[in-house]
């Protein structure tokens, strides 16, 4: 679905329940990046990644709460990254994005709570998923460097060992929110990063 449109989102979470009855987890993990310096960042593009983002996760949250408020059951678990702490230069958007995932995620913990659903954000450092392959050539262009340069001292020059997080590690987090059997975690971020970004 597209997440930004609003009969849609709300015709996708029907149709689940319709088909399985209930709705107990929503992972938000919708999201574009775009890579400009702020002073040249085209409107458009910011507003449409905002929306994706965060319009997105409103949308799909709130279409899912009614269900999970029915059934005084839910956990929600947000895609945010590194950047939801942290700022890079050229994603002035994702950065703004990223940071307000974590206060929608906080405002949800404390109203969902007596309906016991939680809300938590995973923060992943880089994956080598096609939205950052696609970063490395336009960071590189940017910055004027070359692509192993981007990778090695703009990507993973923070980390304790160089590597990129992998979508197992995303996964592992994701899985160890949704299958919390209190609230005892909640209005949280767990950074998976490799030591990028410590807490």
């Amino acid at each position: 679905m597209n997440v930004t449109d609003e009969a849609q989102v709300e015709k996708g979470v029907a149709d689940t329940v319709a088909k399985y009855g209930k709705v107990d987890i929503l992972v938000s993990n919708a999201g574009i990046q775009v890579v400009r310096p702020l002073v040249d960042f085209p409107f458009a593009d910011w507003k449409r990644l905002l929306a994706i983002h965060l319009d997105g996760a409103f949308l799909t949250t709130r279409a899912c709460l009614k269900h999970m408020y029915a059934r005084n059951y839910g956990r929600v678990i947000y895609m945010g990254s590194v950047h939801s702490h942290d700022a890079s230069k050229l994603k002035a958007p994702y950065v703004t994005a990223k940071h307000g995932l974590l206060g929608l995620c906080r405002v949800l913990a404390k109203e969902g709570a007596e309906h016991n659903v939680t809300a938590n954000v995973v923060c992943p450092g880089f994956v080598r998923t096609p939205l950052v392959e696609k970063q490395i050539p336009e960071q590189a262009a940017e910055l004027g460097i070359s692509e192993a340069y981007v990778v090695r001292n703009v990507m993973l020059k923070d980390t304790v060992d160089g590597e990129f997080t992998t979508t197992d590690d995303v996964a592992d987090a994701v899985l160890f929110f949704a299958a919390a059997t209190n609230n005892v975690m909640t209005g949280q971020s767990l950074v998976v990063s490799h030591g990028w970004y410590m807490q």
